[in-house]
């Protein structure tokens, strides 16, 4: 173990944030952590200027256990926002920029926030004049700031002492998942289960100091923090993008010399349909690593970016309730970076089971339940968490998928992503994943359908890459039959869409709204 590896272990080890900002900025005070066009923090301006934040929220009432709900984009002055709240011991709950009244007002509500900032009016919508809506409300919170290019400032001297580093399982985040078919669920993390999880992120990935990271995605995304322990533990830089476009983005790469990019599969897809318009040179000389995680990864997609960009690419396995659990690592083999989502880390369990709850051995799918550090501490909605653990503690999270003997995830569905047509069970993942590699596919996505003699069938939506001509359905199904697909798992019908419908956060693709479209 070198010395910034030995140095990032034992950062590792802290129990808040704050402690661990603490002790980065001791460490190394001079040093770039964010970056934004022409604006830079060092780990010293991250700690000082976040004090001055917080002294001017504790101006506020902002108090040990407050609860602040914060609706800001990917900046410099929400990273500083959010560390004020840590070095506060608030709790906070993030809410993706782009949710709306409806999402909004049910985070405020169920959460109990007690102050709301907003970025005013952002990408053309006013988020103070919705703010002031659900404040207006009786259940709204009593207090709303503006939090975008000027921030709450205070003299330090003004604060308590930071929260004792106690065990760092009090619960300071609440985060919440999608809610794309129902009311989205409130996440309970604590500073622990966090800096778990970006812990294993940075380990696996092997990053130096050297290094120049990049979030392209949603700061108020649970990879936010996962992704900021990183920065933290092996002290380099990330560059910002508070709205993520290609090509338009690729200025900044470029400009400050980025070495680890991606997000997620959505990401991975558009650096290569970039690298294709000029295949000739790197798309971004500095580039050595694509690296991210939160949707299903195809081989192909992965082969693809290693021949054609000159990068390697390592994908990995988390969610809003476990940040990181599994991750490929660069010297891992050319197939099971390909093919699996990586290993788990030390302390992160893993068990397959059937559908009664009984561990699987090796090598057999089953249903994925996870133990360890970095998973959440449950859901704010009492009925919820009690049903998404086991009896022994395992969270249950409905995906299906294999563990080999060395240790490897194979992720091969999710239990609702299972189309049962005529009493078969077909995996949705396995026919996308051989889609992938028929050129007239961009991105697919499998869903099954009501249909009256077969109980489902089988739909296949895909988006094209520029210029391509739309197969038929008969040349898609002859492809996949030249692939070894058995034949009652054949699409029975193919949509062709310009773009398939993603979320704002990861782009992963919303199946329900393709259940919605195509289902009638």
């Amino acid at each position: 173990m070198n010395d910034v590896t030995a140095t990032a272990h034992a950062l590792g080890a802290s129990r808040t944030f704050w402690e661990l900002i603490e002790r980065r900025a001791a460490l190394t005070p001079d040093r770039r952590v964010l970056l934004q066009e022409d604006r830079t923090l060092t780990f010293g301006d991250l700690r000082d200027r976040a004090e001055r934040v917080a002294a001017g929220l504790y101006g506020m009432g902002v108090r040990a256990g407050s609860v602040v709900a914060w609706q800001l984009p990917t900046r410099l002055e929400t990273a500083l926002l959010s560390f004020a709240l840590t070095r506060l011991g608030a709790v906070q709950t993030p809410v993706i920029p782009f949710y709306r009244d409806r999402e909004v007002r049910f985070a405020l509500r169920e959460s109990g926030a007690a102050f709301f900032a907003v970025p005013g009016v952002w990408r053309g919508f006013d988020h103070t004049a919705m703010a002031e809506r659900i404040a207006g409300e009786p259940t709204g919170p009593p207090q709303v700031f503006e939090a975008y290019d000027t921030l709450p400032d205070g003299d330090p001297a003004v604060l308590p002492p930071p929260p004792a580093p106690s065990t760092g399982e009090e619960v300071r985040w609440i985060y919440w998942t999608s809610g794309t078919t129902s009311d989205p669920k409130g996440v309970l993390h604590t500073d622990r289960s966090l800096i778990a999880g970006g812990s294993c992120l940075a380990h696996a990935l092997k990053l130096s100091a050297a290094d120049v990271g990049s979030m392209a995605f949603p700061y108020a995304h649970v990879a936010g923090p996962d992704y900021t322990v990183m920065l933290l533990l092996y002290g380099f830089p990330a560059v910002m993008f508070e709205q993520f476009a290609l090509p338009d983005a690729l200025a900044e790469y470029r400009r400050h010399g980025v070495t680890v990019a991606g997000g997620s599969t959505a990401f991975y897809a558009m650096f290569l349909a970039e690298q294709r318009r000029a295949p000739d040179r790197p798309l971004i000389p500095s580039l050595r690593l694509l690296a991210g995680g939160g949707a299903p990864k195809p081989p192909e997609l992965h082969h693809a970016v290693v021949r054609e960009m000159g990068v390697q690419l390592t994908h990995g396995y988390g969610m809003t309730e476990v940040p990181m659990i599994t991750m490929g690592a660069p010297d891992d083999t050319a197939e099971n970076l390909a093919t699996t989502e990586g290993r788990p880390p030390a302390g992160m369990e893993i068990r397959i089971t059937d559908e009664q709850g009984r561990g699987l051995p090796n090598g057999v799918e089953g249903e994925v339940r996870l133990r360890g550090e970095a998973v959440c501490r449950g859901y704010l909605d009492a009925e919820a968490s009690a049903a998404a653990f086991d009896a022994e503690g395992f969270l249950i999270t409905g995906d299906l998928g294999r563990v080999q003997e060395s240790g490897h995830l194979t992720l091969t569905g999710r239990l609702k992503d299972i189309i049962i047509r005529k009493g078969e069970n077909i995996s949705a993942k396995e026919i996308e994943d051989l889609l992938h590699t028929h050129p007239a596919v961009a991105d697919a996505a499998v869903i099954g359908l009501p249909d009256p003699e077969r109980g489902e069938r089988v739909c296949a939506v895909i988006e094209q890459p520029a210029g391509a001509t739309a197969p038929t359905l008969a040349q898609l199904t002859d492809h996949l039959r030249a692939h070894g697909l058995s034949t009652h798992k054949l699409p029975e019908q193919l949509e062709v869409l310009d773009e398939l419908p993603r979320n704002e956060t990861l782009r992963k693709v919303l199946k329900y709204r393709l259940r919605e479209r195509f289902g009638g």
